[in-house]
């Protein structure tokens, strides 16, 4: 997969998620009460992973910027680096009591946190090591008749 595919992709997700967790019949009540702050739409998306509506606004805004980054190289491959940075930031922050709700705004805990290193990490790839490039297009015609 080249990175603006990866870009591409992942804003899709990224997007389709924060969509789905706006929508009531996808999302399970928490088993307790987190010190969120922000209610509006809290649960576990599919019953795993602990969203709200900020939470949800942030996946649609990195969908938005993922699609939007898949029109160029440079601009997917900035967008993994940036998603790799900020993701690794959510992986580490999900494990520290007391900032795994961002301070009472947005939950990254429990299945949020490995998922959003798998996320990292994947992002990590696409953002500093992989080596595809920007193949320019060039057209071939031929003009010769046969006799």
């Amino acid at each position: 997969m080249s990175t603006r595919y990866f870009s591409l992709v992942l804003g899709i997700i990224f997007l389709l998620v924060g969509i789905a967790g706006f929508v009531p019949g996808l999302l399970q009540s928490p088993e307790h009460a987190a010190d969120v702050q922000v209610t509006q739409s809290f649960g576990r998306l599919m019953g795993l992973f602990p969203v709200n509506a900020l939470h949800n606004v942030v996946h649609i805004i990195f969908g938005i910027w993922g699609i939007a980054a898949y029109r160029s190289y440079t601009g997917a491959r900035g967008y993994s680096k940036a998603v790799a940075i900020i993701y690794a930031v959510l992986t580490v922050m999900g494990i520290i009591p007391g900032l795994n709700t961002t301070f009472g705004l947005i939950p990254l805990y429990g299945h949020d946190v490995w998922l959003h290193a798998v996320i990292a990490i994947a992002a990590a790839y696409f953002g500093f090591v992989a080596t595809d490039r920007e193949v320019g297009h060039t057209t071939t015609t031929t003009t010769g008749h046969r006799i």
